[in-house]
């Protein structure tokens, strides 16, 4: 899922994203291949948003794929470049409900850095057995370039029993830029090799597909653009 967070000016607006790849913390949910992504969402003066996400996704033969997040939060910036936001999002699958989980998310977030902590008591919902908690702690610092290019750094490592033996980081490094309407995104994303998850059989055997939840390093470009447009 896109990274919930509030939104910044009062009412409702929709995102639509194309990508060439869904990542979620390092690992594809589309096995490598593009993703159309779009999101509502309806945020409040007084820094209480809510809204719905959703995205195309390619778990191998069969259902899901689709998936469905609903979130709500809220966010507030102090004096001194301090924010805040706290927030719960529910992954749907709407084919597939066993795989349906609850997140909840803090960050705080200083200038140019932000920190976020995820933690969710049952990761991958009643599909795994038992209760399996998973965390998420991730840092982002976005640095300003010239001609009103960005340079997103991203790092983040998963852990809890849901990982097991497989608790794993992944990182990222990237560009953005703003044309008119249109922000695009190209980032190079790497991090551990989670065998269980992919190449589990070397050298890969015919008719396994080792693309599924790949974890193998990857360029991924994207561009989005958010209505209203402003004049």
């Amino acid at each position: 899922m896109l990274t919930a967070a509030g939104v910044g000016q009062a009412g409702i607006s929709a995102t639509v994203t194309a990508t060439s790849d869904y990542d979620f913390r390092g690992i594809t949910q589309t096995a490598k291949s593009p993703a159309l992504q779009a999101s509502v969402d309806y945020a409040h003066d007084s820094g209480f948003y809510v809204g719905l996400w959703g995205s195309n996704i390619d778990f191998g033969p069969g259902d899901p794929n689709l998936e469905v997040d609903a979130y709500a939060g809220f966010a507030k910036s102090v004096e001194g470049g301090i924010g805040w936001d706290v927030g719960l999002v529910y992954y749907t699958y709407p084919s597939t409900s066993d795989l349906n989980f609850f997140e909840a998310y803090g960050s705080i977030s200083y200038e140019w850095f932000k920190g976020k902590l995820w933690y969710s008591p049952d990761f991958g919902g009643s599909a795994t057995s038992g209760n399996t908690p998973a965390w998420y702690l991730d840092g982002l610092a976005t640095i300003a370039l010239p001609q009103g290019y960005a340079l997103p750094i991203h790092a983040g490592y998963s852990g809890g029993d849901y990982w097991d033996s497989n608790k794993y980081f992944d990182w990222s490094i990237g560009v953005t830029k703003s044309f008119g309407h249109f922000n695009l995104a190209l980032k190079y994303i790497d991090g551990s090799d989670l065998i269980d998850l992919d190449d589990i059989d070397v050298p890969p055997t015919p008719g396994v597909d080792h693309d599924i939840f790949s974890t193998d390093n990857k360029i991924v470009f994207s561009v989005s653009t958010t209505f209203p447009w402003s004049e």
